[in-house]
């Protein structure tokens, strides 16, 4: 059982995306403005702190987008915002200043649970490696634990979202090979339709804690009129 915590002013969508993930197994809790979803996402509860956020962008006092960046502070917790339909710099400014994952409303409820429980099962500490592959990877001054889910360069932890961890892995698992974006969004996001700057901008930034000059990277390339390349070899560790 996952603990989760919804975080939206609108009450009647509150409760029933409470509900919907009530029946998928697991504990929800609910916020109604930001103040009250940040301390709640921060804090190491009774019961610990939330596996998954759900976050509303347009929350009374503090939005959700200031949420999510003061969240980023002190928490790497995956998150899911909650957009307008159309508001693209409000999906845009939500994975720039961290977030996971987004949907945009109206949606789904259904899409919602299987968006969750996809990161929830990708967040898991103790996954297995993908295509029996080593767990620990090194690629120049970079190092990855894949069962650790964790990330140094030059002995340096950097800390990455989910999305970021997954896009990562993938990418050196297939060293050399250029992905279009949209390959990227169906392998690595499971979508299979989507909003493709959703990884232009996970790419951007990874590039700023990973690469020594993220304007000028070295190891995730561009591939001008196709997509994205890891250009440094890969070795097990």
């Amino acid at each position: 059982m996952s603990r989760l915590l919804v975080v939206d002013d609108d009450r009647t969508v509150a409760e029933v995306v409470r509900q919907y993930l009530l029946r998928e197994g697991h504990a929800v809790t609910v916020a109604h403005d930001g103040v009250t979803g940040l301390r709640l996402a921060a804090a190491d509860t009774d019961g610990g702190p939330p596996d998954l956020v759900v976050l509303d962008v347009m929350l009374p006092g503090l939005d959700g987008i200031e949420v999510c960046r003061r969240l980023r502070q002190v928490s790497d917790v995956p998150v899911v915002m909650l957009t307008a339909l159309g508001a693209q710099i409000d999906r845009v400014l939500g994975l720039e200043v961290g977030a996971d994952d987004y949907i945009s409303k109206p949606f789904s409820n259904r899409e919602l649970v299987l968006r969750v429980a996809s990161i929830l099962r990708r967040s898991a500490a103790a996954a297995p490696v993908a295509d029996g592959s080593s767990a620990r990877l090194l690629s120049g001054d970079l190092e990855v634990d894949a069962t650790a889910r964790s990330v140094s360069v030059n002995g340096r932890p950097v800390v990455l979202t989910v999305r970021e961890f997954d896009l990562l892995l993938h990418l050196l698992h297939h060293p050399a090979r250029a992905f279009t974006r949209e390959d990227l969004l169906s392998q690595v996001w499971g979508w299979d339709f989507g909003d493709q700057s959703t990884v232009t901008v996970h790419v951007r930034r990874l590039r700023h804690k990973i690469e020594v000059e993220p304007a000028r990277p070295v190891l995730l390339t561009t591939v001008w009129g196709v997509g994205y390349r890891w250009d440094a070899p890969v070795g097990a560790g």
